[in-house]
């Protein structure tokens, strides 16, 4: 034997290895961050029609008296507000029903909404089913202060 110092192979298949995890790993957390901001802005665009489809209907409701034309004309106009087209518009008697559509980036999601008038309101409550604090005081909690 020489007296030089004798080589191992140890790490000599390992060079350059490092520098391809970190590309696999950028890239895949690229991919990953792009999938999120595609879903973020697809929900995005699902609230922003279903924000303008509600709007509208609630315009079409409050003109449901004046007629169809006039109820429908209303909706389109505040959809048009919202940064929406209407899609369909269709009157029952005093309830709208709107399908509105928003488009953000590449979704362009469509969105319906029914308004009409409110429910009837629930019947009067007697005094006898209120507790005497509540019905002495007009309907607050408080209790009565006598006055001299």
């Amino acid at each position: 034997m020489t007296g030089r110092p004798r080589r191992t192979r140890t790490g000599v298949g390992d060079q350059g290895l490092a520098t391809v995890w970190v590309a696999v790993t950028t890239a895949t957390l690229c991919a990953v961050f792009a999938v999120v901001l595609a879903l973020g802005q697809a929900v995005a665009a699902r609230h922003e029609a279903g924000a303008a489809a509600d709007l509208a209907a609630l315009a079409a409701a409050d003109r449901a008296l004046l007629g169809a034309t006039e109820a429908c004309g209303a909706a389109r106009e505040v959809a048009g507000a919202q940064g929406a087209e209407l899609v369909r518009c269709r009157l029952q008697g005093d309830i709208a029903d709107v399908t509105a559509r928003a488009r953000f980036g590449p979704y362009a999601p469509e969105a319906r909404s029914r308004a009409g008038p409110p429910a009837a309101p629930p019947a009067e409550t007697s005094a006898m089913s209120v507790p005497s604090t509540v019905a002495d005081t007009g309907g607050r909690s408080e209790p009565p202060v006598e006055v001299p």
